[in-house]
């Protein structure tokens, strides 16, 4: 199968960086502004994956149809875009695994459902994707993950078909996007995953446990 890849297309939270602990920070922020009491981060990272909606519940137990929802939503990305990169970092094994693309000279890029507001300051800062050749965030294109349209706006803008795109993501719609975009998937089981969670039951084409176990995939192809 990953013989005939031509580029790597990856989610960006939970596969290439871990941003969970900003996330976390973001959320806790608003209960020690209010005078609440700080909560562990072992119970913001489980749910960073989620965003916002992930970080309220945790710090609030609000769901989005709480009435005060929006307002504290709005509140958490204000805090989230003064401090996106305090705590955030690459994902070991990452780093080696772009480079051995570069080498190849596959092309690669990011499709995520974070809101270019701050995909773009986020990248920018962090030098790991100076090589990206596409960067498609959640309201880049009109539908968002689980639609599969981000992911054909990246390969259009690769100028390759789907097909030969490989899509990595920790998290279940984005196994559901790659495979509505006709290309295949692989599951990234190291990110924000719980115990709970069966990542065998996404249809993911290949799981791998860490980046350099993708590394290893892609050169032995």
């Amino acid at each position: 199968m990953l013989k005939n890849i031509r580029a790597v297309l990856f989610d960006l939270d939970g596969t290439l960086i871990d941003s969970a602990p900003d996330l976390g920070a973001a959320a806790d922020k608003m209960r020690t502004d209010r005078g609440m009491s700080s909560l562990p981060y072992e119970l913001y990272r489980p749910l960073a994956g989620a965003g916002a909606r992930g970080m309220l519940k945790v710090a609030f137990d609000m769901t989005p149809e709480h009435q005060d929802f929006m307002t504290m939503r709005e509140e958490f990305f204000a805090n989230y875009e003064a401090a996106m990169t305090v705590r955030t970092y690459v994902f070991d094994g990452v780093e080696d695994l772009i480079e051995h693309l570069q080498l190849r000279q596959m092309p690669w890029g990011v499709v995520t459902n974070k809101m270019a507001r701050f995909t773009d300051p986020l990248t920018a800062a962090m030098p790991l994707f100076a090589s990206a050749r596409a960067i498609v965030s959640g309201d880049t294109t009109p539908h968002p993950k689980p639609h599969p349209e981000p992911l054909f706006e990246a390969a259009r803008r690769l100028a390759l078909p789907p097909e030969v795109c490989l899509y990595v993501g920790d998290d279940e719609r984005d196994i559901a996007a790659g495979r509505a975009a006709g290309m295949p998937t692989v599951a990234a089981g190291y990110g924000y995953l719980g115990e709970k969670t069966d990542i065998s039951a996404w249809g993911a084409d290949l799981f791998v446990d860490s980046p350099n176990k993708l590394l290893q995939l892609l050169a032995e192809a």
